[in-house]
């Protein structure tokens, strides 16, 4: 079991009851299936090549579907200033091209870049391989993309490390985003923001996850002592 995030140790009971409440998300098909922050982390690291890794750990910082993050350009970054973010364009904007929108079309939404770590790997990405302005930051399919993460599963599965869940896409990385915000109370409203969910109902999804948790830290219980209470039930008749 993972217990470490690179140098710095990962409290024993957070990291247990984190893992005792996906276990339990697990059961239900209708829960999103994601990673937890040091997996996510241990994850990349078997992404060796630099575009590889830089993909996916895109994903993992801004909850992009893949097909937002396979056309990113370097126009849809903003790295500089006290308040780095990236732009990520909806289906509807890239079949329309650079048209005028119409009234109320939601063509775009800007995420935060919250991690300086990120933020630094983006600007050294595009100081190596310099795409142009509008040209794919990430030029390859959706297959290839795909094909990358399950190798990178298998690598890790060769050093004998196994991550819960039968299965691992580019699309757990985008559950895992709003979980780790969930994980570190950002309002889920902001999390509708960030993941684009046009409807609150799909960001609820991810609070049902932390329903199960609620009643175990309020510590109900349900067994009592009937030696301790016999005496209420009792029927005293008056005399």
């Amino acid at each position: 079991m993972l217990m470490t995030s690179g140098e710095h140790p990962v409290p024993v009971t957070p990291w247990e009851t984190a893992i005792a409440l996906r276990r339990m998300a697990l059961l239900q098909p209708c829960l999103p299936k994601y990673l937890l922050a040091p997996e996510v982390a241990v994850l990349l690291h078997y992404l060796p090549d630099e575009r590889q890794r830089m993909l996916f750990a895109t994903l993992w910082n801004t909850g992009a579907r893949i097909t937002e993050a396979l056309t990113l350009t370097p126009e849809d970054l903003q790295l500089g200033g006290p308040r780095p973010c990236i732009r990520l364009r909806t289906l509807k904007q890239r079949q329309r091209g650079r048209g005028r929108p119409a009234a109320g079309e939601k063509t775009a939404r800007i995420v935060p870049l919250l991690d300086a770590a990120c933020v630094a790997e983006l600007g050294r990405y595009l100081a190596t391989f310099r795409p142009g302005r509008r040209r794919p930051l990430f030029d390859v399919s959706r297959k290839t993309a795909w094909l990358w993460l399950q190798q990178a599963v298998s690598r890790a599965e060769k050093d004998g490390i196994e991550f819960a869940l039968p299965v691992i896409n580019p699309k757990t990385l985008r559950h895992s985003f709003a979980m780790h915000l969930f994980f570190n109370h950002v309002p889920p409203k902001v999390v509708q923001a960030y993941m684009g969910h046009e409807r609150y109902e799909s960001t609820e999804v991810y609070l049902k996850v932390f329903a199960l948790d609620v009643a175990p830290r309020l510590g109900v219980t349900f067994s009592l002592d009937h030696r301790d209470y016999g005496h209420l039930l009792t029927n005293r008749k008056s005399t």
